[in-house]
C-alpha cells in the first residue's frame, strides 16, 4: 500500500505544469495584445483634422471632418469619403508634426 501511494503524484505535481503554462501564454500573447488594443484606441481618439491616416483598404486621405463615429477623409482634389472611425490603421503624418496642412504639389 505504501508503495501505490507514494508512487502516485500529488495535486500540486499535476497543476504546476498548466499554471506556468498559462503564464507564459498570458505574458507571451494576451498582454501585448491588449497594449496594442489600448494604443490603437488612443490613436483613434486622438484623430483631429489634417492628419494623414491609411484605411484597413489601403486608402490614403487627410482627415478634414471628425465625428463621434465617422471621419471624413480627403482622397484627392474634391473628392471625399466618409469611412469609420474603427477604419483607420493608421496615422502617417499628425498634423501637430507640420505648422500647416500640407498643399501637394503638382509634377510637370
Amino acid at each position: 500500500m505504501a508503495d501505490a501511494s507514494a508512487a502516485a503524484p500529488g495535486l500540486l505535481t499535476m497543476l504546476l505544469p498548466f499554471a506556468v503554462m498559462f503564464v507564459i501564454f498570458y505574458v507571451l500573447v494576451f498582454r501585448p495584445q491588449s497594449k496594442a488594443r489600448k494604443e490603437v484606441e488612443t490613436m483613434l481618439k486622438n484623430l483631429k483634422k489634417y492628419d494623414d491616416v491609411v484605411t484597413t483598404g489601403g486608402v490614403f486621405g487627410t482627415v478634414v471632418n471628425v465625428k463621434p463615429d465617422t471621419i471624413t477623409l480627403r482622397v484627392d482634389e474634391n473628392v471625399r469619403i466618409e469611412v469609420e472611425r474603427s477604419a483607420i490603421t493608421r496615422i502617417v503624418k499628425s498634423a501637430a508634426q507640420g505648422s500647416a496642412p500640407a498643399v501637394a504639389e503638382k509634377r510637370s
